[in-house]
């Protein structure tokens, strides 16, 4: 049976959507108000040009209109500077403002209106680039309908989805989005349910089925019980999940920051001393300090994390913080548990063995009473199987479920106890040698006793995963040395599987905590450990990992809690994908990094020369910035063939 750690409560989530901002206003307003500014003053630097390159109007006209576009183009860059600077905040598009400032100082009035018109034009480019993975997290965001059809006896009243409480029953009709979490009470249709799991095939539903919000109905009407609503439901964990990794920052981000504070006394120094040796010649001073300013740089991590963060969030899995993204990439071991992990943990009892003079019906009845109040893959068998006899439907009391043994539980006068071989030689139940012989057939075994005895043993089968062989194969491929299998179930259950896979070794019969010593025992030799797991009995070897992965965490509040990585569906072949997307980001950040460097060392050495004149100086500048974006965006399309 399981462990059943306390459910972490889910941490609160923004009613409304989250938007990205710059300078303090929505990310879709600054665009648009760049935007003005940047035509506004191009058009007034275009007018200048003309007028005095054709001769239209007095030359001190046509400066007038060239000097009031520059000062309109030069503004929003040294108002933003100006403010870092009083926040005490060095964001090195201070170089860019004083390369403007310089030139409108040396009545370089064409010069300063360029520069800042393409530094405002390429700031437009890769904002909106930038935020394209953000708007489908948005997107995301706005899954979640505003209105519900709730029931109240048998009229259906529009309420707010904000009003919604456990509980309440809904009626979900083909073409809406489901407005909370729930559980079909009546009715079947199939959902598409990709923004939650990342699966592009409907599920099918019908009583008893899970519904998450923001998944969209597509065929028949359901009526759903409300089982969580508002920030507490799935998708509103996933939102803050999404949002908390967009947040945190990579080892290589910080390297970057930490040498922020020197680097721009640096760069002027050396544009003054260009400036000190051409005196005559301004232009130089104005190229350094624009192509000094590292945007490719700082762009390089960044970017890469969001595209892959977003990548791996249509595909449902979860990525907690940037720096677990990192991890994944050196893993040189994965311990995988086995039920419910590389098998489907949909167990079916395929053998009853009632002890000699026992009733295999009262031997069902009273198994299956006890384990309807357990959650487990085991439990859920014994009362499936029961249910097709008839005979479920007994109520037990005092019901207690011990972690990686059993339950324990009182039905009417009787007690019961259901589980491992261990649970009932720990509460002194005489087992003889042969109990639950299951010849070569290896199937997980429960025993079941009653007021202290041996009633009888049940046999359940469990079938691997179909991707489960992919899986371990491609991580293999991958350079991942050792792939293990480590279930509580018995040796003969673990070989099996392990062989079937062609994983390396197996542990069996193993509590929690043997397979958390299991987790630190590899650590300790060296290896760079994921466990993945179901996020229940496998909490604590999830959080002692390098690199904890819980499986199938859709609606599953200790899935999402325990594990760094959270994967929203069943399928194995996203943790080969997951080492994969860790590595491809590796080296898209070491491509813009080598980028950005590049073009600081030729430009600063080109500008020294005079061979690089201020607007080409912009020009190189932005184009340096746009290919770390779009290099960046070619991760956000990897794993198509998954989805």
């Amino acid at each position: 049976m399981s462990d059943a750690p306390a459910t972490t409560p889910a941490s609160p989530v923004p009613t409304s959507p989250p938007t990205s901002s710059v300078d303090g206003a929505p990310a879709d307003d600054w665009v648009q108000r760049q935007l003005v500014v940047t035509l506004l003053g191009g058009a007034l630097l275009l007018v200048g040009f003309a007028a005095r390159a054709l001769g239209l109007y007095d030359p001190a006209v046509a400066d007038l209109a060239t000097a009031t576009g520059a000062v309109v183009l030069a503004t929003p860059l040294v108002v933003r500077s100006t403010r870092s600077l009083l926040r005490g905040k060095t964001e090195l598009d201070e170089l860019i403002a004083l390369a403007v400032v310089a030139a409108i100082a040396f009545e370089s009035y064409l010069v300063a209106g360029l520069v800042a018109f393409f530094a405002l034009l390429g700031e437009l480019v890769e904002k909106r680039t930038a935020l394209g993975a953000r708007v489908a997290i948005e997107s995301l965001v706005r899954m979640t309908p505003t209105t519900a059809r709730r029931l109240e006896g048998d009229a259906e009243v529009t309420v707010e989805a904000t009003a919604l409480r456990p509980g309440d029953r809904l009626r979900v009709r083909p073409g809406d989005n489901v407005p909370a979490d729930g559980k079909v009470l009546s009715g079947r249709s199939t959902l598409d349910e990709a923004s939650i799991t990342g699966e592009s095939v409907p599920a099918e539903k019908g009583p008893g089925a899970d519904v998450f919000a923001g998944t969209l109905n597509l065929t028949g009407a359901l009526e759903v019980e409300v089982v969580r609503a508002g920030p507490e439901t799935t998708l509103g964990r996933v939102k803050e999940l999404i949002l908390a990794a967009e947040s945190s920052r990579p080892p290589v981000a910080r390297l970057i920051d930490r040498y922020v504070a020197w680097y721009l006394p640096v760069v002027l120094m050396l544009a003054f001393i260009i400036l000190f040796f051409n005196r005559d010649d301004p232009t130089r001073f104005i190229a350094a300090l624009v192509m000094g300013c590292p945007t490719a740089l700082v762009l390089a991590t960044p970017t890469a994390m969001v595209a892959a963060l977003s990548c791996a969030a249509r595909l449902g899995i979860l990525v907690k913080d940037a720096r677990d993204l990192e991890v994944a990439g050196d893993l040189t071991a994965v311990l995988f548990d086995k039920t419910g992990t590389l098998t489907t943990g949909q167990l079916a009892v395929v053998e009853l063995a009632p002890a000699e003079g026992r009733d295999p019906g009262e031997l069902l009845r009273l198994a299956a009473a006890v384990a309807s109040r357990s959650n487990h893959p085991a439990s859920r068998a014994v009362v499936a199987v029961a249910s097709e006899a008839e005979l479920a439907g007994a109520e037990p009391d005092e019901v207690e479920e011990l972690a990686g043994l059993g339950l324990v539980g009182r039905v009417g006068e009787r007690q019961v106890l259901i589980g491992r071989r261990a649970l009932l030689a720990e509460r002194g139940v005489a087992l003889p040698d042969d109990a639950g012989d299951d010849g070569a057939r290896a199937l997980t075994r429960l025993y079941v006793a009653v007021d202290g005895a041996l009633w009888g043993v049940l046999g359940l089968e469990d079938q691997v995963r179909g991707q489960a062989r992919e899986a371990v194969g491609e991580l293999r491929r991958l350079g991942v040395g050792r792939v293990s299998v480590m279930t509580g179930d018995r040796w003969e259950v673990g070989r099996r599987v392990g062989l079937e896979l062609g994983c390396d070794d197996v542990a069996a019969e193993c509590l929690p905590g043997q397979k958390l010593d299991l987790v630190q025992a590899a650590r300790a030799r060296g290896e760079r450990v994921a466990v993945v797991g179901d996020g229940v009995n496998d909490a604590p070897a999830l959080a002692v990992g390098d690199l904890g992965v819980a499986m199938g965490a859709a609606g599953s509040d200790v899935a999402i809690g325990s594990a760094r990585v959270a994967l929203m569906n069943n399928d194995l072949r996203r943790i080969p994908f997951l080492v994969l997307l860790s590595r491809r980001t590796k080296g898209v950040v070491a491509q813009n990094l080598f980028v950005g460097l590049a073009l600081l060392a030729s430009g600063l050495s080109l500008a020294a020369a005079g061979l690089l004149s201020p607007l080409a100086a912009i020009l190189l500048h932005n184009l340096g910035s746009l290919f770390v974006v779009f290099n960046s965006a070619r991760l956000i399309r990897l794993g198509e063939e998954l989805a």
